[in-house]
């Protein structure tokens, strides 16, 4: 039975998923007319299989998800040497329509974990867009003795994104990681894990967009 639930945010006003971005970017352009669509164009790492994670756009393009079926970071007990670290780096294609760029202010992470005390755990993700300098990144920390779900966010305002270029086509690079240390617990004994995989759906990360309208040429 699962128990408790941690929530987290990062709280620094003036962080960014992404660099800064150009003045004049709007918070209250509405979302494109017609379905935006988000391919898994790369996936790679010991968190994700080829086949172990799929993503899906809300039907208001709001947002897109991203579930994964094999991504747990372990130590201890049945847990092997490698296990204690878990990483996941997709490359996404976000098909827009024309006149509009995107960009994200906003990723939840969700899962569940299991923490001897004296064990700690740590959450890790990266953004950036293909070919454009700049990669920010955000952790969140986990102290054992803790079980439960978890939740964290990563949050940005909209005068510090950083948008798509308009008239090209650049790929939105995710990166996470999974750490656990066992830290003084006894790894002998008991095993601690963090994972953010779902097998049914009920754990998924989520990313928020914002929309901008492009120039008119």
């Amino acid at each position: 039975m699962r128990t408790n639930t941690f929530v987290g945010a990062a709280t620094l006003a003036t962080a960014a998923l992404l660099p800064a971005a150009p003045a004049g970017a709007s918070s209250a352009v509405p979302t494109p007319p017609s379905q935006v669509t988000v391919s898994l164009v790369q996936v790679n790492g010991s968190g994700c299989r080829p086949g172990s994670a799929s993503v899906a756009v809300s039907q208001d393009n709001t947002a897109f998800t991203v579930t994964y079926s094999e991504y747990l970071a372990q130590v201890g007990k049945g847990a092997k040497p490698v296990d204690f670290r878990k990483n996941c780096q997709l490359g996404l294609r976000v098909n827009v329509p024309q006149g509009y760029t995107y960009a994200v202010f906003q990723a939840d992470y969700r899962g569940f974990l299991s923490l001897e005390r004296g064990a700690s755990a740590t959450q890790k993700s990266s953004y950036y867009f293909q070919g454009m300098a700049g990669t920010d990144r955000r952790s969140h920390a986990f102290r054992g003795p803790s079980k439960g779900d978890w939740q964290v966010s990563d949050r940005t305002g909209i005068e510090a994104l950083v948008f798509a270029p308009c008239g090209t086509t650049r790929n939105f690079n995710i990166n996470t990681e999974l750490l656990v240390n066992g830290g003084s617990s006894d790894t002998e004994r008991t095993n601690s894990f963090v994972a953010m995989d779902s097998t049914d759906g009920s754990f998924n990360t989520k990313y928020h967009f914002a929309w901008k309208k492009c120039p008119v040429r």
